[in-house]
């Protein structure tokens, strides 16, 4: 797992499609989402961490595009 479209197809594969309007905030749900998964132990350790990674790295990106 790369990048946020990367994290997207992991949710997709469980049937989920998050979409709220700001990007910003597509990225909080998933990693609300992401937790879910990995407490309803779906997903592993590994697959939870590399995603958890992409999210808060695309987080603070949109924050700084925000903040400009």
């Amino acid at each position: 797992m790369k990048d946020l479209y990367d994290v997207q197809q992991l949710f997709k594969r469980f049937g989920m499609y998050i979409y709220v309007g700001a990007r910003i905030y597509d990225i909080e749900l998933m990693q609300i989402e992401l937790k879910n998964l990995y407490d309803s132990h779906l997903i592993d350790k590994e697959t939870y961490l590399t995603a958890w990674h992409v999210l808060k790295r695309e987080h603070r990106i949109e924050e700084s595009r925000q903040k400009n």
